[in-house]
């Protein structure tokens, strides 16, 4: 595993995502939960957000790096949480749905250490030349 590389972002980095895969049809990265929670204690949402939006926008630019030489920015990002973590670290996995010429759209599945699904993103990339 290795850290968030310099240019990938100052908030992936606070976050402490760890990237250990990253091609344009698999990223996986990892995230602690300690020091990303909310007032009770739990993962906090948004930080599943940040980690998906990480991981999909990564190998969106992957993706467009290979096709144009270009780059990739978010549209849209949803999220469902299925359920809380309060310890641990969490792993994410961004799968391309499709990876077009314009627009990308990667699944994000979150987590937990014992393999338990934690959040079920959706990242949609515009690709710009």
């Amino acid at each position: 595993m290795v850290p968030v590389e310099e240019g990938s972002g100052a908030l992936a980095e606070r976050m402490g995502i760890t990237i250990i895969e990253a091609s344009p049809e698999r990223i996986v990265g990892s995230m602690p939960v300690d020091g990303n929670t909310q007032p009770y204690g739990l993962l906090h949402g948004g930080a599943s957000c940040v980690l998906a939006e990480t991981l999909g926008s990564i190998g969106a630019a992957m993706h467009a790096q290979r096709l144009t030489g270009g780059r990739a920015v978010g549209v849209d990002i949803n999220a469902t949480h299925h359920k809380a973590v309060r310890s641990g670290t969490v792993t994410g996995v961004a799968t391309p749905v499709r990876l077009g010429s314009t627009v990308v759209t990667y699944e994000v599945a979150i987590t937990d250490e014992r393999g338990g699904r934690v959040c079920t993103a959706r990242l949609t990339c515009l690709l710009l030349r």
